[in-house]
């Protein structure tokens, strides 16, 4: 993937995921994610909409959209090539790490399985480097 695009997975950047429901609408959640190893990987819980969807029809588009310049983004499609466990929370600490600052990821719930959702890029779109007018 280009390195403007793995710029931005590396930063504190929102990631936007769109999954296909069952009745074929788009579904569409903002997650952490990071860029490692040829691979998108976005952490979630075992059983959100996202994790059924993907169940379903592997297929995803994600978008990844600068804090500092929402004219600097991504756009990919690709598929889930692997649901990784992170029952152990180690994925879901660097996200914190790299989204908050902080060491342990802080929102952990008794009744809740992380999952790490490999996404192999088969189309990026990469806008050229646009900067905002003051």
């Amino acid at each position: 993937m280009d390195d403007k695009a793995i710029k931005l997975f590396s930063a504190k950047n929102l990631v936007f995921i769109a999954t296909v429901m069952k009745d074929g609408s788009p579904q569409v959640s903002p997650v952490w994610a990071n860029y490692d190893d040829d691979h998108i990987l976005i952490n979630t819980a075992e059983g959100r909409i996202k994790h059924k969807n993907i169940l379903r029809d592997p297929r995803v588009a994600v978008s990844v959209v600068s804090h500092e310049n929402p004219l600097d983004m991504t756009t990919i499609r690709g598929v889930v090539t692997e649901l990784i466990p992170d029952y152990d929370y180690t994925h879901a600490d660097k996200l914190t790490q790299q989204y908050m600052g902080r060491e342990k990821y802080p929102f952990k719930r008794a009744d809740e399985k992380r999952i790490i959702l490999k996404i192999k890029p088969d189309k990026v779109f990469i806008l050229p480097e646009l900067k905002i007018q003051e």
